[in-house]
């Protein structure tokens, strides 16, 4: 998939569904990635033409219920390498969705908050993610899902939430 547009399967590609993949579809590790990139190549279809990726719409979602927040928090929160992070927001400022504002008791940090274009666009964007998450549910039920995110929260508990960059 490129660009959130669905790519037509090749011959090669229906031969690979046929190979003996061992044990790993029997993995859970391996299961949570590979519906990882399922779940986000759905999410790149559903906010293709926002040209909003799933980190974006993260750290968007986090400054706008949080607004004031430092960007070290974000990045903690998220799992984001400060690096990263400043280069997502970056990105999100010269769109103009969000903004820095300095900190008046920390020369050194940075308060985040919407524009209002930021805003507004939060506003289609849980539209966007409400229809997305109604549509994988429509796969496993409603009861499933709430299951499935159980599940998931169980892992993060035992295991520690992970963050971005660490070893694939």
């Amino acid at each position: 998939m490129a660009n959130g547009k669905a790519v037509k399967a090749t011959e090669s590609d229906v031969r690979a569904e046929k190979l003996d993949l061992g044990e790993l579809p029997l993995l859970s590790g391996y299961m949570l990635r590979r519906a990882q990139f399922a779940a986000f190549n759905d999410f790149l279809r559903f906010f293709d033409d926002l040209s909003v990726r799933p980190v974006q719409y993260a750290v968007l979602t986090v400054i706008d219920r949080n607004p004031g927040l430092k960007q070290s928090q974000v990045s903690g929160a998220l799992g984001i390498k400060r690096a990263n992070l400043v280069a997502i927001l970056d990105a999100l400022e010269r769109r103009g969705l969000a903004r820095r504002e300095a900190v008046a008791t920390d020369r050194r940090s940075y308060a985040l908050r919407l524009t209002d274009k930021g805003t507004a666009l939060m506003k289609e964007l849980r539209a966007r993610s409400e229809a997305h998450e109604k549509r994988l549910a429509a796969t496993i039920g409603e009861d499933g899902r709430q299951k499935l995110l159980k599940l998931l929260h169980g892992v993060i508990d035992a295991v520690g939430p992970g963050s971005e960059g660490e070893d694939d």
